[in-house]
């Protein structure tokens, strides 16, 4: 494939080097072959364009980076913004694609909603994937881990890869980070969702404001000319939302209490679900959704809302939405205790989703809800005390251990959650004991929710070369936990 046409459909100029060959792309210099184009980028830590010279001596034909920067025996393809012209580029390379194309941002729900997309697509007949947090999950429900985004060379090779499996329809993550770096960029979105949006992830956007902005940029840049946008519409932001959406002129879906699409007439908890009542297309509707709390019915209803704004049928969707299948490390019920407790992992890490999740099982509790959590650290740090005071407010007892220390002291990431925890917090260091503490605790009426880790395989320790991933999962170990104490 040669680099002239790559760049003229990308709106870009390959100059001379318009008859290349173009075997492949990347953005780190260690993965160039002969024939590569390179990505070189100024991050935070470290500067791509360093790395110049040793791509082209690897073989790169092209490399794409500031004006500024100094590129010598390859064509220069030069932009103000690279990260943008490298994925617009590379998108010409990586084909085919599926035919339909949706991506979910907001701060939590998107992991669950293009899973249940991906889920009632299936069920409505079409070969579907997601994208996300979990890895790549294929229609036969093989699943690879990975990142929310990955790098965009791993992205859109997985869509092509996906594309060439015969799956026709791909729902993906759009985190702040994915948004703001361009990592999935270039692809035919048909429409794109907004669950909600709260604090998190400060350490690396300047503040709220700019937060949303990179959230916005699905609706603004990403979703094709012609395309949809989905809105949870019971969101404190979704009217900021609405109002960019329709300044972009994209076709509106709007889902909740306050949706006109798929309207959320009411909801009734039951022991293993809930029962809603919806409108859609016109029509009202009961479905008995397999799932417990008011998010999981929020990222069910705005999966929904995505099918359907692709083109699916109301009367299939409302079948599918009621065989719905658990998310991993999302209110999963690990196990149950020898005295009979319930006990839900949960992969909330901030204030807003702990509040969330511990509120979904309000309604199926007699008698104490007990939360084991911490906080992660290298990330927001303003976060940590909020979350102490929410699980303090709305749990019955609360014990504050280990999440992802990294390169932070752990005792100093507890003590910042206990500080908003108040007296009401215990305070375990070791994550497996604190589960243990939290099972033995708990009575016949009481519930265990673990938070923070969620899907999570490893516990990681450290930074740098100093970094270690030690095997920790809260699913395994709470079953390990439960057993021991019937011992």
């Amino acid at each position: 494939m040669k680099l002239g046409p790559l760049a003229a459909a990308a709106g870009l100029d390959a100059g001379t080097a318009s008859d290349a060959q173009v075997t492949g792309f990347a953005i780190d210099h260690r993965k160039v072959a002969p024939g590569t184009v390179f990505g070189a980028f100024q991050g935070a830590v470290v500067n791509g364009e360093e790395f110049i010279p040793a791509a082209v001596s690897a073989g790169a034909i092209a490399v794409v980076a500031r004006p500024e920067a100094k590129v010598e025996r390859a064509a220069h393809i030069a932009d103000p913004v690279p990260r943008r012209a490298f994925a617009r580029l590379a998108a010409q390379f990586f084909r085919p694609v599926p035919d339909t194309i949706v991506a979910v941002t907001g701060t939590n729900g998107k992991t669950s909603t293009v899973e249940m997309t991906r889920q009632i697509w299936r069920m409505c007949g079409e070969r579907a994937a997601s994208i996300g947090t979990l890895g790549v999950t294929t229609p036969d429900e093989s699943v690879s881990t990975g990142l929310t985004t990955p790098d965009i060379v791993t992205f859109l090779s997985n869509v092509a890869g996906l594309a060439r499996e015969g799956v026709t329809h791909v729902a993906y993550e759009a985190s702040s980070h994915g948004l703001s770096q361009y990592r999935n960029e270039g692809l035919p979105v048909s429409a794109g969702a907004f669950t909600n949006l709260s604090r998190d992830h400060l350490d690396y956007h300047a503040d709220m404001e700019d937060y949303f902005a990179a959230k916005m940029r699905l609706f603004s840049e990403v979703v094709s000319d012609g395309g949809a946008a989905v809105i949870w519409a019971d969101d404190e932001w979704s009217g900021r939302v609405l109002k960019r959406v329709r300044e972009r002129g994209l076709r509106l879906v709007t889902v909740g209490e306050h949706g006109d699409d798929i309207r959320l007439l009411g909801a009734e908890p039951g022991q293993l679900g809930q029962e809603l009542e919806i409108e859609i297309a016109g029509r009202n509707e009961v479905v008995m959704l397999p799932l417990i709390g008011a998010y999981q019915a929020a990222n069910a209803l705005t999966a929904a809302g995505l099918v359907l704004a692709t083109g699916g049928d109301p009367a299939r969707i409302v079948d599918a939405l009621g065989r719905l299948q658990p998310v991993r490390g999302r209110l999963e019920r690990a196990t149950i205790t020898l005295a009979g407790a319930p006990v839900y992992v949960d992969y909330a890490h901030t204030p807003d989703a702990l509040g969330a999740a511990i509120e979904a099982l309000r309604p199926h509790l007699e008698g104490r809800l007990i939360i084991v959590f911490g906080a992660g650290g290298d990330r927001d740090q303003g976060k940590r005390e909020p979350m102490g005071a929410v699980a303090a407010e709305l749990a019955d007892l609360v014990i504050v251990t280990d999440d992802n220390p990294r390169g932070e002291d752990p005792a100093a990431i507890r003590a910042a959650v206990l500080a908003g925890a108040g007296q009401k917090a215990r305070e375990i260091g070791d994550r497996r004991a604190a589960i243990a503490a939290a099972i033995a605790e708990a009575g016949p009426s009481d519930i265990v929710l673990i938070a923070g880790k969620g899907h999570e395989q490893g516990q990681i320790v450290g930074s740098g070369d100093a970094m270690r991933v030690l095997p920790f999962d809260d699913v395994t170990v709470a079953r390990e936990c439960a057993a021991a104490e019937g011992a």
